[in-house]
């Protein structure tokens, strides 16, 4: 999915010269956590609902230029590309810009999180397992190679969780046999995260536990 296919434009963009007070207006009675400002036509960056908030009514946007946020996502970026620019923007609206930097509209976070839902990832039904190792130890070929060797079908892997030592990698791999899946990954060094019923070795831990707590306590 490009962002050509979502781009809307009914809500235009604004003039640097606006004035606050009619910009105020206009977050009262929209959603977004930012819109659009262009000058000359030239698209300039995002002004924000929270910073508006701030600004003195009589006032025009120009005086406030420095904040302006200068995001953007081209038309022909990939959903993921943009998933992530709304993210470290924390916006629900993100302006579209061609090769050429022209102003298209723009997209809405709504609109790429429920493609992202329409993903095998998310749609389909299979066990997600969450994995950890020291993160120059872990390769995406060797865990999808686990998988396959154990007759599941990997639908999908990213990594979730990371610091100087570790990561933790998500997974969602098709339903057959988890608890020989899981024992592979710990004979490859991968600890298990995520809880299962399926888990016979952490079972047996646990029933061993509990029989040696039962017997220090005889």
């Amino acid at each position: 999915m490009s962002m050509r296919d979502y781009i809307m434009n009914d809500v235009k963009i604004l003039d640097i010269d606006q004035n606050i007070g009619e910009l105020k207006k206009l977050f009262n009675e929209l959603t977004y956590t930012h819109l659009p400002v262009a000058e000359n036509g030239v698209y300039l960056g995002c002004i924000s609902e929270n910073d508006t908030r701030c600004f003195e009514g009589n006032k025009a946007i120009s005086d406030y230029r420095y904040a302006l946020e200068g995001f953007f996502t081209r038309d022909t970026d990939y959903w993921l590309e943009s998933l992530e620019s709304f993210a470290k923007n924390d916006a629900n609206i993100l302006p579209v810009l061609d090769q050429d930097n022209n102003y298209l509209g723009y997209v809405e976070l709504n609109d790429v999180i429920s493609h992202f839902k329409e993903t095998p990832f998310i749609h389909d039904q299979g066990n997600i397992l969450v994995l950890e190792k020291h993160f120059k130890e872990f390769t995406f070929s060797e865990i999808s190679q686990i998988v396959e060797s154990n007759n599941n079908h990997l639908l999908g892997a990213f990594v979730s969780e990371m610091d100087e030592d570790k990561a933790q990698i998500t997974i969602k791999v098709t339903t057959s046999g988890i608890n020989e899946l899981i024992q592979s990954f710990r004979r490859y060094g991968y600890i298990i995260v995520s809880q299962h019923q399926e888990d016979s070795f952490r079972e047996n831990m646990k029933e061993r536990s509990k029989y040696l707590d039962k017997y220090l306590n005889i």
